[in-house]
């Protein structure tokens, strides 16, 4: 626990933007460079797999960021990843991946099979595969999770309304609609992350996301461009809550990546209290990005979370349930069913670790139920517990949050879980006290 907390943090590269410039790049036409600064281990597997399909060099580190020269595998007529060889591609731990592979190898001339860690081969894949088949993909997974193997296929365009809304699923059928002749509609029940959506209208494909629906005319094609990957908003949660809830804060993160649907954290914060700033300086790439600012403030309002909030913020909500442990009042959460499927099952995890540190948290199938208090930045305690985090990177920083903020004082059981988003992540704690 810190006195106080001061500091300018350089934040890692946005991971789900990371993911699609060096697949969207190893599938277009023509060679380009893809800058990311301190790529975590899921964003390395994703950079493994292309330098695997001969897509992808690694080139010498730039300013603190890694740089890789991709050259596409598009054919005469439409975007593919390359290689007619049978390929077997480790997706570590990162569903992201996984997920958009999976259409995207329908596009490849060669079989791809797709393999993951003890975790992610844990997670439900036939969410992606079923709506894959419809259109035409030949693809089988292993009792509904991985391996998963992809055969070449040529997919039809076709209309999609999914159950649910997921921007890993539309990628993934969007990438696969990518040869198609004709108009590939995808329509969500609700709202969904448009970045697969903006990253290729910005090279050029004919793409739209109007309301819940993405509209894809095919084939499509594109010529490859330079993109530096902008800093992930995720990681910059855990330190907009830290100075929100701290007394004494003044934290700066430059060139945050500001999608409009990716700063919903940003948007509940305010709604509970804290003095957030923002300013837009733009981006090599097609993602707004800006600086941010979070300033100390008066104690955090509790907040009620529906179904429709938690879209925007879903891998933010274990630090959002820090912010609540700070604030006046009981915060609800409800219809985060999805938490119960991540890396962990984060609705168990964070309510235990929540009951650990002695508040009053009640545990639902879809949420949760947090009555805060006040921050207590009293000394440390020798008998502090140790919260159990099943190696899911974003349990571990949430509780090193409430740790130096006042929340409770306590150790995670794995650290170096951090390292899968955000390799850096204890150093910049350091720093900031």
């Amino acid at each position: 626990m810190a006195a106080r907390l001061r500091g300018t943090l350089n934040l890692a590269a946005d991971k789900s933007i990371a993911h699609r410039a060096l697949l969207f790049s190893a599938m277009g036409s023509g060679t380009a460079e893809v800058e990311i600064r301190e790529p975590g281990a899921d964003v390395l597997s994703m950079a493994a797999a292309m330098e695997q399909l001969g897509a992808a060099t690694r080139l010498e580190e730039r300013d603190g960021a890694l740089r890789f020269r991709i050259t596409g595998g598009a054919t005469a007529t439409h975007a593919a990843l390359p290689g007619d060889a049978p390929a077997t591609l480790d997706c570590g731990n990162s569903g992201t991946m996984m997920r958009l592979l999976m259409g995207a190898a329908t596009t490849r001339a060669g079989a791809t099979t797709l393999i993951g860690d003890e975790s992610l081969s844990a997670r439900p894949m036939e969410r992606v595969a079923g709506p894959l088949r419809a259109s035409g993909a030949e693809l089988s997974t292993t009792e509904g999770h991985a391996p998963v193997t992809i055969s070449p296929t040529a997919i039809a365009a076709c209309q999609h309304n999914l159950p649910v809304s997921s921007a890993q699923i539309v990628g993934a059928l969007t990438l696969a609609a990518l040869p198609a002749s004709g108009t590939t509609t995808i329509t969500t029940p609700g709202p969904t992350r448009d970045h697969t959506e903006r990253m290729l209208a910005w090279l050029g494909v004919d793409i739209r996301r109007e309301g819940n629906t993405t509209t894809l005319t095919g084939p499509a094609n594109w010529q490859n461009k330079d993109i530096a990957v902008p800093a992930d908003p995720s990681g910059a949660a855990f330190w907009l809550v830290a100075g929100a809830i701290h007394p004494d804060a003044e934290i700066v993160m430059p060139n945050v990546g500001l999608n409009p649907t990716r700063i919903g954290v940003i948007r509940i914060l305010e709604r509970m209290g804290a003095k957030v700033e923002s300013v837009a300086t733009g981006s090599r790439g097609p993602e707004p990005a800006g600086d941010l600012v979070i300033h100390s403030g008066q104690r955090l309002n509790a907040i009620h979370l529906e179904a429709d909030d938690v879209a925007d913020v879903i891998d933010e909500l274990p630090i959002l349930a820090i912010a609540m442990a700070a604030a006046e009042g009981t915060s609800t959460v409800r219809g985060a069913h999805e938490l119960r499927v991540k890396e962990s099952d984060r609705i168990d995890l964070m309510v235990r670790g929540l009951a650990q540190l002695g508040y009053d948290v009640v545990e639902h199938e879809d949420g949760w139920d947090i009555t805060g208090r006040p921050v207590d930045l009293g000394a440390a305690d020798p008998h502090a517990p140790t919260i159990r985090t099943e190696g899911d990177h974003r349990i571990a920083m949430a509780f090193a949050i409430a740790n130096l903020s006042g929340v409770g004082a306590c150790e995670v059981d794995d650290p170096d879980c951090a390292a899968v988003s955000y390799p850096s992540f204890f150093e910049h704690l350091a720093s900031l006290t």
